[in-house]
């Protein structure tokens, strides 16, 4: 056989050459990646030095993802690597996002300890489509906002309202949308809402409802902020003057109903959930303030004289 081809390689000896097991040269052979340049007299394959060159770039394609039919396409010039790369690109792409969003239900399935009927309605919820995200929000804003005689201002502000997630969520994002989906789909908790807004919401030719700033000027969490941060109680002289500064004269009776209706409701969670879907962490945390402020008016509240 070697004075037959002197300068050739049986597939052992290319198998040697290259460090691939000579099945594997055999099958990528027979898909005609790497075609024999010649049979000795007993019909075994037989390469050459370019049939060395050839494996190693067919190696590299496949170690990059290409199937052998691509790689074909390739080596037998009906493509470029350039426009197989770019489509694989793509692909790769769409994986990862794939990845990311598995390992986020699989990391919020491993917080919460889930059941197997959870896992699968979260798996669900993290994969809907864009459209699909957008029905959920619309919905709820519809049963939520939808009727009320709000100022055009709001109004407007809650008809563009949306929550996207972006192309490539973070995995935080992923979770922080697994669990806004499921709160706004709950009847209960779309029902609270709706009560905590008919308390609080501006209405356009009408004086501003008692209890509207807590939910609709964050200057009243930064006030509370830091009369927290200077340690003041919820009850006492001092709490007083800071009720008075945020709410003047307005009826605290009614400012504590929305309060309690806003906290029942959950919804500085929501806010907390929808920032958080969207990539805005940097609004803290107000549910302490909310708490204190809760306190304070109920002290207030408690503390002033019953009318005989």
């Amino acid at each position: 056989m070697e004075d037959e081809h002197p300068d050739v390689l049986t597939i052992g000896q290319l198998a040697h050459r290259t460090g691939l097991p000579v099945r594997t040269l055999r099958f990528w052979s027979d898909e005609g990646a790497v075609e024999p340049v010649a049979r000795s007299a007993s019909g075994y394959r037989l390469y050459d030095a370019e049939s060395v060159a050839r494996v190693e770039l067919v190696r590299t394609l496949r170690e990059l993802g290409l199937g052998l039919d691509d790689v074909c396409r390739v080596l037998s010039g009906r493509t470029t690597v350039a426009e197989i790369a770019d489509a694989h690109v793509a692909a790769l792409d769409a994986r990862i996002r794939s990845l990311k969003v598995s390992r986020a239900v699989l990391s919020t399935v491993s917080k919460r300890g889930s059941t197997a009927e959870e896992t699968a309605l979260m798996n669900r919820l993290a994969r809907l489509s864009a459209a699909e995200r957008k029905q959920i929000i619309d919905e709820f804003k519809k049963e939520v906002f939808g009727g009320l005689d709000m100022d055009p201002r709001l109004h407007d502000r809650m008809r563009t309202f949306s929550v996207e997630l972006p192309d490539d969520p973070t995995p935080e994002q992923v979770d922080a949308w697994i669990e806004l989906a499921e709160l706004v789909r709950d009847p209960g908790f779309r029902a609270r809402m709706r009560t905590m807004l008919e308390l609080s919401t501006p209405v356009a030719g009408k004086s501003r409802p008692p209890g509207a700033s807590i939910w609709w000027a964050r200057q009243v969490v930064q006030t509370v902020a830091e009369a927290r941060k200077r340690g003041m109680a919820p009850a006492g002289p001092a709490a007083a003057e800071v009720l008075s500064e945020l709410f003047g004269d307005a009826d605290r009776a009614a400012v504590l109903l929305c309060l309690e209706a806003g906290i029942e409701a959950g919804a500085e969670r929501y806010r907390r959930l929808v920032a958080r879907v969207r990539g805005q962490f940097s609004s803290p945390d107000a549910t302490e303030e909310l708490e204190w402020l809760l306190r304070a008016l109920r002290a207030a509240d408690q503390a002033s004289p019953v009318a005989l």
